[in-house]
């Protein structure tokens, strides 16, 4: 007798590489994560077929792509971060910042104060529904609010850079693939990442093979790249994974948040648009790196998207990184604290 589970999640895979396919023919941006993201979506919405996440298959192409990151950081490119320490801090500051945009317009909506401040902060969806469920949030609200704020970035802003804002078609450099460096990397990565996952630690199948793969390439200075297709095989995993968190129920339960989380998102990275102007004309570093380093989406999905355009990887990351850590450690201190001077 077949496992129901894998009824359950067995076609996942198959309906991704379709909708990935047919992205890249048409020559969409991050086509192989927005594609299958959009596939999954679409056969949970409009048929009666309730996909289920691949198991670990999220979790993989984090691992796929956090090394991939992080062989982008050479010694001359972390020369470069360091020294831009403080602007990182200032554009990841002002981007959790300008959430606060969001929180009012939930709280003017009639969201009690928890939730609105919960389901509008730029952290990880698991995160925050932690952090909510400490503080009285209405907890599927903050699941539905970080889960759209997601898929509004990953699917406006990679579009929005390759259309308006890219200056020409990129020419891709042929990386040499050291087998030797990446079996040890993967191997370390995955290490890390499962004590992260054992520390309940954030995000850990991103930041640890991240954090392992850019250290040995900054200290050693390896050369080396991913071998051809694995950076597609990241993205079929992280944008099919993703689309399983929507259906039809999810757009119909609640549609006025819904329209509000839209409308905060969009503010908020119009803010970042305009705070990444100001930084660019006082530094003079790439307008475009910037801003897509300050946007409120996902740390691989923005470092992907750089890397796609030929843009400062390393710094688009340290800002994703940097702003998340601002939320994470920062946001249930500044809750309660709020919470006090209101009481």
């Amino acid at each position: 007798m077949p496992d129901s589970r894998f009824q359950h999640w067995g076609a996942t895979p198959l309906v991704g590489l379709a909708g990935g396919y047919l992205a890249s023919l048409i020559g969409w941006p991050l086509p192989w994560m927005v594609g299958s993201l959009l596939a999954v979506i679409l056969v949970r919405c409009l048929t009666p077929w309730q996909l289920a996440e691949i198991p670990g298959g999220r979790k993989c192409g984090q691992w796929i792509i956090g090394i991939g990151i992080g062989l982008h950081f050479t010694p001359t490119v972390m020369e470069q971060v360091l020294a831009h320490f403080w602007l990182i801090v200032c554009g990841a500051l002002l981007t959790s910042l300008s959430s606060i945009i969001n929180v009012w317009i939930m709280l003017r909506s009639g969201e009690d104060r928890a939730t609105a401040f919960f389901s509008s902060m730029p952290g990880g969806s698991g995160e925050m529904v932690n952090l909510g469920a400490r503080n009285g949030a209405v907890l599927s609200r903050v699941a539905a609010g970080q889960s759209l704020r997601v898929l509004t970035v990953v699917l406006c802003v990679p579009a929005a850079f390759k259309y308006t804002l890219d200056t020409g078609p990129t020419t891709l450099q042929a990386v040499p693939v050291d087998f030797a460096w990446l079996t040890l990397l993967f191997a370390a990565g995955a290490m890390l990442a499962w004590t992260w996952q054992r520390l309940g630690q954030p995000n850990p199948w991103l930041f640890g093979p991240l954090l392992v793969s850019a250290c040995v390439s900054s200290v050693w200075d390896v050369h080396t790249g991913l071998p051809e297709g694995s950076s597609q095989a990241g993205q079929w995993l992280i944008g099919s994974g993703l689309g399983c968190h929507f259906n039809r129920e999810f757009f119909r339960r609640a549609p006025s948040f819904i329209a509000r989380t839209l409308l905060g998102t969009a503010l908020t990275m119009m803010i970042a648009s305009a705070c990444a102007v100001g930084l660019s004309a006082l530094t003079h570093l790439d307008l475009r790196s910037l801003t897509l380093g300050m946007m409120p989406g996902g740390i691989a999905e923005m470092s992907l998207t750089a890397e796609v355009l030929q843009l400062s990887v390393p710094l688009v990351t340290a800002l994703q990184v940097m702003r998340l850590l601002f939320v994470l450690f920062l946001a249930q201190p500044v809750f309660r604290r709020w919470t006090r001077l209101k009481s």
